[in-house]
């Protein structure tokens, strides 16, 4: 797990923060999953190239890190649903301001 990096209190905290969201699709699941739970394979439809295996990957280190709450539906198939924690949402809002940041660099670049 990435997290386990900078679990130590003498890490830098944007490191420690760094570290949970490390990876090509957390902050992506993180977002997807601002707007409500999100069965698994409805997050894969929606983020292309993401394979099952990853994408169970980075769910397992999420909830383990405190961000994703899973629920099992006791229902044949069995129906899982992925949802933010609090914790899982106050680390989305806290990247809102570097996603505005990352938005006006884009503007920036497509203006030059």
């Amino acid at each position: 797990m990435a997290s386990r990096r900078a679990e130590h209190t003498n890490v830098c905290g944007v490191t420690a923060a760094i570290a949970v969201i490390d990876g090509k699709w957390k902050t992506s699941l993180l977002w997807l999953l601002e707007s409500g739970p999100h069965r698994p394979a409805e997050l894969r439809r929606r983020l292309p190239g993401l394979t099952e295996k990853v994408l169970t990957q980075a769910l397992r280190e999420m909830e383990a890190d405190g961000l994703v709450h899973r629920e099992v539906h006791d229902v044949l198939p069995l129906k899982t649903v992925y949802s933010l924690t609090p914790f899982g949402r106050e680390l989305s809002e806290a990247l809102a301001p570097l996603s505005d940041w990352g938005h006006r660099r884009l503007d920036g670049l497509a203006a030059s």
